[in-house]
């Protein structure tokens, strides 16, 4: 069952040799509109914790001339478009707390987030100067409350037999791929209404010892159907992964998706070996445009998602892993993608086209190793 919700996935990883070297990440983003022009525009807030167990009063960062195990809660915080930014807060462990169980709640200054709503400010000022802030200038504060609608929980990839013996070197759990958010935010000094019906907003988390390379994600729930013409309220498609590691040993090119279409359930997930799932997938950056396309397949069904998002739109999303290397350079993230996305029938002699549809406000990602 995809849309199972399971907040125990939600909770605070980083125990045993993950607090020493690993991280954990709570991610949000959503659409608000401009309370005068009624101009739409689309934000993320992340909350990236790593190596809680190296910590102390102030943060410690990776991209010094050191070297060093970076150790810090990360609020990070922007906004996509022309004026695209992210903006990076730093705590030092001592500053932190966190509740470990389920449901989670982190809190440090005036900065909160749990599984019901979040709260903060960053400001960031001079960052030319600190390239180890990874970000720019500018500021954004927030106060929104957070319902999660429909979930996709991956099953026994990310259970706590693989939680607890650190199968994979990635974990992934979207306990709201489909969230409802309502509030305020204020991006360098312009305040965006946030409400649920349209905010397009989408809630998930990655945790682990590094990062995947390539990394893929696309997800929407702004979906209206091409055969009917009909907003498509019950619905979201997630499809996220790269190169999954277990242990030692690379997966190369697995994603894990789910089609939650008006009620029904579709998903296409490796790890589920006995639905056959295939997937072939490219990702093609231009001087303009990066480009997605997707394939996927089980024994019932078919998935095609082709999703294109402009670069003037997009950033290239920063951060280090927790041994202290920067390897991803080039990590386009957006959240204006456009496209299509195809679910079939298969069928003995032949295919069934279940629904085309048109899909916008696409949260979208794409880079490797460079």
């Amino acid at each position: 069952m995809v849309n199972r919700s399971d907040v125990k996935r939600n909770a605070f990883m980083l125990k045993g040799a993950l607090a020493r070297c690993g991280y954990d990440w709570w991610w949000h983003s959503f659409t608000g509109r401009h309370i005068v022009t009624g101009e739409e525009k689309s934000f993320f807030i992340e909350f990236f914790t790593c190596n809680p167990a190296l910590g102390g009063d102030e943060p410690v960062f990776g991209q010094t001339p050191q070297h060093q195990k970076p150790s810090y809660l990360m609020v990070k915080a922007g906004a996509w478009g022309e004026d695209a930014l992210q903006l990076h807060r730093f705590f030092g462990w001592k500053s932190v707390n966190i509740s470990e169980g389920a449901p989670f709640s982190v809190e440090a200054g005036d900065c909160f987030l749990s599984e019901t709503n979040t709260r903060g400010r960053v400001k960031v000022e001079n960052a030319e100067a600190h390239p180890e802030w990874m970000c720019s200038d500018g500021t954004m504060s927030w106060e929104l409350e957070i319902h999660k609608h429909i979930a996709f929980n991956v099953g026994y990839g990310a259970s706590r037999p693989m939680r607890e013996s650190g199968a994979f070197e990635m974990f992934w759990h979207a306990e709201g791929m489909k969230t409802f958010y309502s509030g305020h935010v204020v991006f360098n000094g312009e305040t965006y209404v946030v409400t649920p019906d349209t905010c397009y907003g989408y809630a998930d988390k990655n945790w682990g010892k590094d990062f995947t390379s390539p990394w893929v994600w696309l997800s929407s729930c702004n979906l209206t159907s091409t055969i009917t013409g009909k907003r498509l309220s019950d619905s979201v498609f997630d499809i996220g992964g790269g190169r999954p590691k277990i242990g030692p040993l690379a997966l190369n090119r697995k994603l894990l998706s789910a089609f939650h279409h008006e009620g029904k359930d579709y998903e296409f997930n490796f790890s589920k070996f006995w639905t056959m799932t295939r997937t072939e997938f490219t990702c093609t950056e231009t001087d303009s445009r990066i480009v997605w396309h997707v394939e996927q397949k089980t024994l019932r069904h078919r998935m095609v998602t082709d999703v294109t998002c402009e670069k003037k739109d997009m950033l290239l999303i920063n951060y280090e892993a927790p041994d202290g290397a920067k390897r991803h350079n080039r990590l386009w993230n957006g959240g204006n993608g456009v496209g299509t996305v195809r679910l079939y029938e298969r069928r003995p002699g032949g295919e069934k086209l279940i629904d085309e549809v048109h899909a916008e406000n696409i949260g979208c990602e794409w880079g490797e190793y460079c």
